[in-house]
């Protein structure tokens, strides 16, 4: 042989030993390495596994009244593989069906066809779950058509009626409570998806097609506890998915109880009291077209009622939202009732700010002992700033601002800071003294609250122009060079004016100017804060100094009556104020209610055994009418509550939420007139309870009314009806 034939050979043997060698390497790699995934792929394949939903937990209030609870309802299922089984395919079976339901046909269709299949409808109407098992097609049959099915099994053959658990919203009181509670839905592909990238914790069943999971409120943030672990039945099946038998089954552990901080009849008062100052302000040519209302233990941040208006009736979920449905509730004509003002909605804070630019000052050299002029405006900047109303005062103590709610007198405050801080030429680390100490009182972030839906808000100061202008500033340098054509063909004098705002900002829009800190000292400008976050800074002054993340939940309860977890109170951070600024604040805003803007609407309430401390607002805002807000806490000298309350264009914090917080109160404490009864109080038993609810044994909490509702023949308890102003 030639030395070319034996190159030759010996490439070919290379190539020979090469594919052996890959050969060898790949049947290890599917024997040993990936042998487990092929058994447990066969497994599947010779198994199937039917899910068996568990009964979802309840969500109970302080007390153990059922906020959200379950009801037995009859369904009809049809299990495809027996009825398909028939002469034709089933067809004459889903006639009947739909005659005896008095449904279409192609409805039954529909709820019968596997999600995924050619021509099935979008979740939750087609199939999601396992063939193997019986599909629903209707739910809250009634008894005599149920029977009438069953005893014609012959006629209907795979379909079975059996009951199951739903849930329900039994509205104690008439209590809304939509967006503290949430709801649920069907879970979707995508977290099914996600749930097999991300995968599932050991023992875990996980996210099923079919499952039920929380969407908002309670019902979301609490799901893994509310939604149980489903039961398992794994069946034996041939190459013809044919079933053999029952390998291995195993029960459905229930839901856990969520038990709140809110009280359903405290919340009924405060959804009627917002409601009434709604209709206070419409009733005074205001617009009145939102609002919240807050009321939290200061002692702890427990939320006790939280209530926002519009909102809408939660059992609009129950057995599935029509699109139209859901378009009204997030319609901006509608004012979009999905919106939880309390937690989501951002409102300039106006007056009821000026506790923090008052402990910005204290703390930053200003005499709390000293004296302050209060004119009825201020020039600062070649711009006139004025007092609401143009109203002045003369000399006054700063105590007394607060009590008048003097603008000018913080105008000033602001303006001194912003001097001291270098002006339009700030100094390297710039004390930002006001800016800063909004932060330590919770504003610019989420409160923590345990509810998924919240916003920061944000507080109009030096970071945030400067984070504004980084965002903002090439569209504004683009803006300042080319103009606004667009608005120069409507309106060319308007487009002038754009184009040269634009210039500002494009040069020098980062910049911190003294009317900006002006502004941030009263609420108003950039700044803009949730109702809830207002709460918690007043709860937090009450409390002396600690601001709690407010807590909806206080404990989870195991159907049998135990704990499975108590929910603690968090400390979010303390205030840094010395002990005397603390005083003096506290001092001011009781005085308040006796000689300032909080006064007239507590004439006649009994200051002298129970003071209130108060802080008047009504925010300013471009283009509309003024926001109301009121901020206070009680007993003044020994703090119990905080109540927040704002109305969208709703006028003055004094004349329309004022009357509403007197009102709940009033209830809170069980003030008569001139009498103060606490066994008369809301409350039960006139605080509320640190105990837990009694859960019997056959699952129901043991509440205050339950009697009632199981005996009707009992005479009914006083309760508080959910209209604007009616007791009943």
């Amino acid at each position: 042989m030639n030395d070319k034939t034996l190159i030759r050979l010996k490439i070919i043997r290379i190539i020979f030993l090469s594919l052996m060698i890959t050969l060898v390497g790949r049947l290890f790699y599917i024997q040993i390495n990936t042998g487990e995934n092929f058994v447990k792929a066969s497994q599947r394949n010779a198994f199937r596994e039917i899910y068996a939903q568990p009964v979802r937990g309840l969500i109970l209030d302080q007390v153990g009244r059922p906020v959200v609870s379950n009801k037995s309802t009859l369904i009809v299922s049809v299990n495809t593989r027996i009825m398909e089984n028939t002469e034709d395919k089933g067809a004459a079976v889903i006639t009947r069906l739909a005659q005896s339901l008095k449904i279409s046909e192609n409805d039954i269709r529909d709820r019968l066809t596997a999600c995924g299949a050619t021509g099935a409808k979008k979740p939750p109407i087609c199939w999601s779950g396992s063939l193997f098992q019986p599909i629903p097609i209707a739910q809250d049959v009634s008894n005599v058509v149920a029977l009438e099915i069953m005893e014609q099994r012959t006629l209907f053959p795979g379909v079975s009626a059996e009951l199951i658990a739903i849930r329900d919203i039994p509205k104690p009181f008439g209590v809304n409570m939509a967006h503290i509670i949430g709801y649920v839905g069907p879970v979707t592909d995508i977290e099914i998806q996600n749930q097999k990238q991300t995968g599932i914790a050991s023992g875990d069943i996980g996210l099923q097609n079919n499952d039920s999971i929380g969407r908002s409120g309670v019902e979301r943030f609490y799901d893994s506890w509310l939604r149980g672990k489903p039961g398992v039945k794994v069946l034996a099946v041939d190459k013809a998915a044919n079933i053999k038998g029952v390998v291995s089954e195993s029960e459905p552990d229930a839901g856990k109880y969520v038990v709140l901080n809110i009280d359903a009849k405290l919340q009924s008062l405060v959804e009627e009291q917002l409601s009434a100052a709604i209709d206070r302000a419409r009733s005074k040519k205001y617009v009145g077209e939102a609002g919240a209302a807050v009321v939290v233990d200061v002692k702890n941040g427990n939320i006790l009622a939280m209530a926002t208006y519009p909102s809408y009736d939660p059992r609009i979920w129950l057995g599935g939202i029509t699109n139209e449905q859901f378009e009204l509730l997030s319609n901006p004509l509608n004012g979009i009732p999905l919106i939880s003002r309390a937690t989501q909605g951002l409102f300039a804070p106006a007056s009821i700010f000026k506790v923090i630019t008052a402990s910005a000052a204290a703390e930053n050299g200003f005499d709390l002992n000293g004296v302050y002029q209060c004119p009825s405006q201020l020039e600062i900047g070649n711009r006139v700033f004025r007092n609401y109303e143009s109203l002045g005062f003369g000399a006054i103590s700063l105590q007394r601002a607060i009590e008048v709610s003097c603008d000018t007198v913080f105008y000033d405050i602001a303006n001194t800071l912003w001097l001291k801080d270098g002006g339009l030429n700030p100094i390297d680390n710039p004390k930002d003294a006001i800016e800063k100490m909004s932060f330590a009182y919770g504003l610019g972030s989420k409160t923590g609250i345990d509810l998924p839906e919240e916003v920061k808000g944000r507080v109009g100061g030096r970071i945030f122009k400067r984070e504004f202008w980084d965002k903002n500033h090439e569209v504004w340098c683009e803006r300042a060079e080319k103009g606004y054509p667009e608005v120069d063909a409507v309106d060319p004098e308007r487009g002038k004016m754009l184009q040269k705002f634009a210039k500002e900002n494009c040069t020098e829009g980062m910049r911190f100017r003294a009317g900006d800190a002006v502004n941030t000292s009263i609420g108003q400008g950039d700044t803009v804060v949730t109702p809830l976050q207002m709460a918690m800074v007043y709860a937090a002054i009450a409390n002396g100094g600690t601001v709690y993340e407010p807590r909806i939940a206080k404990a989870i309860m195991n159907a049998d009556g135990s704990i499975a977890e108590k929910i603690a109170p968090v400390v979010k951070s303390k205030l840094p104020i010395s002990n005397a600024t603390l005083k003096y604040i506290q001092k001011s805003l009781k005085s308040t209610t006796v000689s300032g803007t909080g006064a007239p609407p507590f004439v006649g309430f009994p200051l002298s055994r129970i003071p209130v401390a108060t802080k008047t607002g009504t925010g300013e805002v471009l283009g509309k009418q003024s926001t109301s807000w009121f901020a206070s806490y009680a007993p003044a000298d020994n703090p119990q509550y905080a109540i927040v309350m704002m109305v969208a264009q709703g006028g003055t914090g004094s004349g329309t939420s004022a009357p509403s917080v007197r009102r709940i109160y009033e209830e809170l404490f069980g003030i008569r007139g001139a009498t103060i009864d606490p066994a008369t109080s809301i409350l039960k038993g006139g605080a509320p309870t640190s105990t837990l609810p009694i859960i019997r044994t056959d699952g129901l909490p043991d509440y205050p009314e339950i009697d009632e509702l199981l005996n009707p023949t009992a005479s009914p308890s006083p309760s508080v009806s959910n209209k604007a102003g009616t007791k009943k």
